[in-house]
């Protein structure tokens, strides 16, 4: 049984959310930055406080307890209420300053990165960016568990409690062998990608889905093998190699079709692409100064992309 005087530290809370989020106490005490034997502290300190087993430790993996599965909802909202807390009083609510730590997918991160970070430079001269690249699931995981500020990724991202502000729209781009059939096409229908050597990155990117959804909603069926990759830049070398065909969005077109062996093919109006925007927590309080952070992203926009107001 607990001592009922006895109050939590907001250190132990931070430990147990980062733990239940990532079930790994590596990767929690990384995204915390804290040592590992700091953080395993803070939460066993946390559960003889409450008298309660938060976490079930084993050799193979960490799960969440019964108990620590109702307790947890309420540990985050304390965190995420001292966060809010923390930024009101430093009066940073309305302007960008400070760590940000920024969230985005492996399809947009090296295509926006060359130009975002010198921009951020120059326009937040205040801020301190810390990058994390990551699949949309983990992403949202992190923002939602804290451990992110903000994550630019394609909308809409369908979780609960968070604001989304479009960036810009650009359309699929086909990449195909430079002697391929439909190379230099301008007029293609998605119709086309029935029956076609379909290249796909791997289970969780958000653009494997995309494409089998527009698939889907044309009814047609591509030859999809067994070749998979995590970059969007293997799955373009495997067009290279004459393995098949893949669609990249129009941002990533000049750095991985520009190999000589490579060409594209490009769909009809309206072509079908994706949105990009930005995503953060609701309960932040930091909405007036993401609007900021979304102009200068606007700035920087892919050649050709539909930029949103």
């Amino acid at each position: 049984m607990s001592d009922q005087s006895w109050q939590p530290t907001l250190a132990q809370l931070r430990a147990f959310v980062a733990v239940a989020e990532y079930r790994h106490f590596g990767t929690a005490a990384t995204r915390l930055g804290v040592s590992q034997p700091t953080l395993s502290q803070a939460l066993a300190a946390l559960e003889s406080g409450l008298g309660v087993q938060l976490i079930e430790r084993s050799t193979r993996r960490v799960l969440v307890t019964a108990a620590g599965t109702v307790l947890l909802a309420q540990a985050k909202q304390i965190v995420e209420g001292a966060d809010g807390f923390v930024t009101a009083a430093a009066g940073i609510g309305q302007a960008l300053a400070g760590p940000l730590r920024i969230g985005l997918i492996p399809t947009v991160a090296p295509y926006l990165l060359p130009a975002l970070l010198p921009v951020i430079r120059a326009e937040l001269p205040a801020v301190v960016p810390h990058v994390v690249e990551d699949q949309t699931a983990r992403l949202l995981a992190a923002l939602r568990g804290g451990s992110l500020d903000v994550a630019v990724l394609a909308l809409p991202s369908d979780m609960s409690g968070t604001v989304e502000i479009p960036l810009y729209t650009e359309d699929f781009v086909m990449v195909v062998p430079r002697d391929h059939e439909l190379a230099g096409r301008s007029n293609l229908t998605p119709a086309a990608l029935d029956d076609l050597p379909l290249l796909l990155l791997d289970e969780g990117h958000c653009l494997r889905d995309q494409t089998l959804d527009l698939c889907r909603s044309v009814d047609a069926h591509p030859l999809a093998g067994d070749t998979r990759a995590t970059s969007l830049s293997t799955v373009v070398q495997c067009v290279s190699g004459g393995l098949g065909v893949t669609l990249v969005p129009e941002s990533a077109v000049e750095v991985e079709a520009a190999r000589g062996d490579l060409a594209t093919a490009r769909f009809a109006a309206p072509a079908p692409g994706r949105t990009i925007g930005v995503v953060f927590r609701a309960s932040s309080g930091r909405g007036d100064a993401y609007e900021r952070l979304a102009e200068v992203i606007r700035t920087i926009a892919p050649e050709g992309a539909h930029v949103h107001d």
